[in-house]
């Protein structure tokens, strides 16, 4: 157990959540500060100029939480968080369904903005999680975008 450990919560799920409810679970007597972050289905695929109708995520049991407490662990240790909660979804979900939840608790705001952000984009290339698009009968696998790659870079030590 680490000392002053953090509360921590990490579901991988087919439900929808509600984040009023993961942000009280964050709330804790020496939180000063709380940073949610919630991603989208988005409708539409700029890139490619296509509509989305729906997305299936897929995801290898017990591999997927095991790298996300990983990625939680470090963000812990940089930035001595008070609660962190990250929350997956899977299955098919449709444009404007929750896909991802990244909260984060800390006694100072600027921590808990970048324990958050770092979560975040950690998740986005290292987490094994699997997506395909579709749209008018076709299924276009979600490929790793060069952009969320060269965010990690901030945070290489």
């Amino acid at each position: 157990m680490i000392k002053n450990s953090p509360v921590i919560k990490v579901k991988i799920q087919n439900e929808d959540f509600d984040v009023s409810e993961e942000t009280r679970f964050l709330q804790q007597d020496n939180t000063g500060a709380i940073v949610n972050f919630v991603g989208i289905v988005r409708g539409y695929d700029e890139k490619n100029n296509r509509t989305i109708h729906s997305m299936k995520l897929e995801h290898y049991p017990g591999m997927t939480e095991s790298e996300i407490e990983k990625i939680i662990f470090e963000s812990y240790k940089r930035w001595q968080l008070t609660g962190i909660t990250v929350i997956h979804r899977v299955g098919n979900l449709k444009p404007s369904d929750k896909i991802v939840f990244v909260g984060v608790s800390s006694k100072h705001r600027q921590n808990a903005f970048d324990g958050c952000n770092f979560i975040m984009d950690w998740l986005k290339t290292k987490a094994p999680f699997w997506k395909v698009e579709e749209n008018n009968n076709k299924r276009n696998w979600v490929s790793f975008n060069e952009s969320d790659n060269q965010a990690l870079k901030k945070w290489k030590k």
